[in-house]
């Protein structure tokens, strides 16, 4: 890659970064404060710490509002934000029973154990444009039309989490088991890039960062093609609180020190291709940041998928390098800056062969 380095122009170039703190600070509307953006952009908060990676929900407030709304620079902005913390230790493993269930719904069981909890969802009514005003009037003269908001802690409590619904299939044997492989720590993408063979835990880290557009782009890409015909069937999707739990620095007792709230989805397919076992499902998972369902569920079909082939159509090098929202960006980017040089290299080569050709003629 190579490209001319901006010379000259200081002056233009402070001008033009003026502009966007023109538009940043000195619009028409009035300042954004950081709870508005918190409170009533939810899901671009989550969707920009998972892209990010890192749950910090006030920053990412503060990263969309100097972007301007750009969710793409303002993942950019909280990924490099965290490349300048001190990295201070690992959290501990934590058992997701101990986790609060907000939201939980099943695509295979009408009445599952433990019961369905629709939470905060607009999937059953239908998806209309709300020319209104949208100050919540509607809600304010009828209480029973405002529901409480969900407890941080899980609507169920960690004590009462609804059981998970593969344990029925595990012991029944209709579940297929995966070959083992030597994944006994996290892989650790920030400190060693995943590359194909990478772990099934590197493939995880690196789709729960993944931009969220390009990451269903490749699912449903995937998913349309004839091989797949057998259905994917989401068993459980729920939304979760998890306890952040460290060791304390002087007691070794874990601590939990905040809570993170993320989407956990596993979903099954049956058998679609030759050589597979006709007699179970296999099984796969995905885990993100926030409220970002569509990401937990294509994460947890290009799991499976990339288990069965990772090979075909070099679906896991895709899934390892092609999705990382901030790199993509940047290469795009700096397509933007001066590539001089490049050009009239290009341009005297074209110049040079039409030169050679019409002398032969």
């Amino acid at each position: 890659m190579g490209y001319a380095g901006v010379r000259g122009g200081q002056e233009a170039i402070a001008a033009a970064e003026r502009l966007v703190r023109a538009a940043r600070y000195g619009g028409r509307s009035a300042w954004l404060e950081l709870d508005q953006i918190t409170g009533g952009l939810p899901l671009a908060v989550d969707r920009v710490m998972g892209e990010g990676g890192l749950w910090a929900p006030e920053i990412t407030a503060r990263a969309i509002r100097q972007s301007q709304g750009d969710l793409l620079e303002a993942a950019q902005l909280l990924r490099a934000h965290r490349s300048t913390m001190p990295r201070l230790g690992y959290s501990l493993p934590v058992p997701m029973d101990e986790a609060g269930t907000t939201r939980r719904v099943s695509a295979a069981y009408r009445n599952p154990p433990g019961g369905q909890f629709l939470g905060a969802t607009a999937d059953y009514v239908p998806q209309i444009l709300d020319l209104g005003d949208g100050d919540g009037a509607d809600l304010a003269g009828d209480p029973g039309a405002a529901p409480a908001a969900p407890d941080p802690a899980g609507t169920t409590g960690a004590a009462g989490a609804p059981p998970g619904l593969l344990a029925e299939l595990r012991e029944a044997g209709l579940l297929a088991e995966r070959p083992s492989r030597a994944d006994a720590e996290p892989f650790d993408i920030t400190r060693t890039p995943a590359r194909p063979g990478a772990p099934r835990s590197g493939r995880l880290s690196a789709m729960a960062r993944a931009e969220t557009g390009s990451l269903v782009h490749l699912w449903y890409s995937v998913i349309r093609r004839p091989e797949h015909v057998a259905p994917e069937i989401p068993v459980e999707l729920r939304r979760r609180t998890l306890p952040v739990r460290v060791a304390h620095p002087y007691t070794g007792r874990p601590v939990t020190v905040a809570r993170a709230e993320v989407t956990e989805a596993r979903t099954v397919r049956g058998a679609g291709v030759p050589g597979e076992d006709p007699t179970r499902f296999d099984v796969g998972y995905g885990l993100c940041f926030g409220a970002v369902e569509a990401k937990a569920l294509a994460m947890a079909g290009l799991d499976l998928l990339v288990h069965r082939a990772p090979e075909a159509d070099r679906l896991e090098q895709k899934v390892l390098t092609h999705l990382d929202g901030p790199e993509a960006s940047g290469f795009l980017e700096h397509l933007k800056l001066p590539h001089y040089v490049d050009f009239r290299s290009a341009l005297e080569r074209l110049r040079a062969v039409h030169t050679t050709a019409g002398g032969a003629r």
